[in-house]
């Protein structure tokens, strides 16, 4: 049959070129495929199974399907993140990058059939409508999600801005699941939010590492700052829900709080993978106390910043424990504008430890608490200045000019605690050292 002898050709053919030291002689396709580690009875079987699948399925399938398909079922079978894309799927991968796509503003990852949450982007219709990392979608407009359509199901989250999705979804740690309507909107994600968090203390929020994301944190910071640079006491970094993105966007990110130490390294099968990237001189912060937020929903790219200010003793991580996706993808492009996006290379903390599949542990472990409004009628007694003919205070007019500027509380728990940490860091980086007495 055709099919197979093309099939047979273009796999003894691979095995060929696949030997580097070969000798020169001819020697059989037998030989070759046996060098290879594919010995000819796993051939045969191959096509055997393809000629099985063309001859008797229900339906006709076309040559092109079937070695898609086989193409598709080689890469799902190394990792969740190798994957064969189409021209579309290049195109998504693209503008998920340059941080603009029309969808729901989710990071999803494919696992055996199952469609699971990694975290949804901020200010997006997912994390409005109450997506949370961790979340497994099992229908999409009633349509159930299996291992046969996985692929095909992440295609139905982007769609024209207006558009309206039904996401039945189960929440980590429930067993029923709920039906969320979202619409779809043109996804434009500022990577970088920078604001005041009070006086002297910075909140600096990345919410994944695009291709200026680098830059767009130091235009930020410096406008935060303005011509007095030497306000900043503290700052947050929060990488809380970030699934990641680019290497060199991360790189770039965790340089700008470091004036030297490697970064991150990583090391695959091929030479031009083992890399090491190191800090350049030039803190942005001045070397201002740093606290870094993560969660269960801090990965790749967002691990490699956390990894590698914690490593360096730049900073102090608080929160969950991160995802643990400690590998680099390589786009590979091929003809036809399809291209395969494969795995090819861990990447190293500075202290060479892997987080692959075990995340990084903070410093400090919080738990997934939030803040809510005590329900209590307010006191009209708070304090000594309350009581009728009180004793006027020296410093009273003082102490009511500043309990009227300070700032509200925050509904974050998280946050609130980082804030508690920063300022127990600043406090004690602007005590005076206490001289040690000389031993006579």
């Amino acid at each position: 049959m055709p099919s197979r002898s093309l099939l047979f050709l273009a796999l003894s053919t691979f095995a060929l070129a696949v030997q580097a030291d070969a000798p020169a002689a001819p020697e059989t396709a037998e030989a070759a495929a046996a060098k290879a580690g594919v010995s000819i009875d796993d051939v045969r079987t191959f096509t055997a199974v393809y000629n099985l699948v063309k001859q008797a399925y229900v339906d006709d399938v076309g040559d092109k399907r079937l070695m898609e398909a086989a193409i598709k079922g080689l890469l799902s079978g190394l990792d969740p993140h190798s994957e064969y894309l189409d021209p579309r799927q290049l195109s998504d991968l693209t503008e998920g990058t340059s941080g603009a796509y029309d969808g729901l503003g989710l990071e999803v990852l494919t696992i055996d059939g199952v469609l699971r949450v990694v975290s949804p982007i901020d200010d997006t219709p997912a994390e409005r409508g109450g997506i949370k990392p961790g979340d497994i979608i099992t229908r999409i407009d009633g349509k159930a999600v299996s291992s046969e359509n996985v692929n095909e199901s992440v295609e139905l989250l982007r769609g024209n801005p207006g558009s309206s999705v039904v996401l039945t979804v189960v929440h980590e740690g429930e067993s029923v699941p709920v039906d969320i309507t979202l619409k779809r909107e043109k996804i434009k994600v500022a990577s970088v939010r920078v604001r005041w968090l009070e006086p002297g203390y910075a909140y600096l929020r990345v919410t994944q590492f695009q291709e200026d994301s680098g830059g767009e944190l130091k235009r930020k910071l410096a406008k935060l700052r303005g011509k007095d640079a030497s306000s900043l006491r503290g700052v947050v970094l929060d990488l809380r829900s970030n699934p990641g993105g680019l290497l060199t966007s991360a790189v770039e990110i965790s340089d700008a709080f470091l004036d030297s130490g490697v970064i991150v390294t990583t090391r695959g099968r091929l030479n031009d993978t083992d890399l090491s990237f190191s800090a350049t001189p030039g803190d942005l912060t001045d070397g201002a106390p740093l606290v870094i937020l993560v969660d269960r929903g801090t990965a790749s790219a967002a691990e490699i910043v956390a990894g590698a200010l914690k490593d360096n003793h730049r900073g102090l991580i608080l929160g969950q424990k991160t995802f643990g996706k400690g590998s680099v993808q390589t786009v590979l492009p091929l003809e036809d504008g399809h291209a395969v996006k494969l795995t090819t290379a861990r990447y190293y903390t500075p202290a060479d430890i892997s987080i692959q599949a075990t995340g990084i542990t903070p410093d400090i472990e919080l738990r997934d608490l939030k803040l809510a409004v005590r329900d209590a009628a307010p006191s009209l007694i708070t304090s000594e200045r309350d009581l009728p003919n009180h004793l006027k205070g020296e410093n009273e007019k003082t102490e009511a000019v500043a309990a009227n500027t300070e700032a509200p509380p925050l509904d974050d728990y998280a946050l609130n605690e980082a804030v508690h940490v920063l300022k127990a860091m600043a406090l004690r980086k602007s005590e005076p050292a206490v001289p040690v007495p000389a031993k006579g």
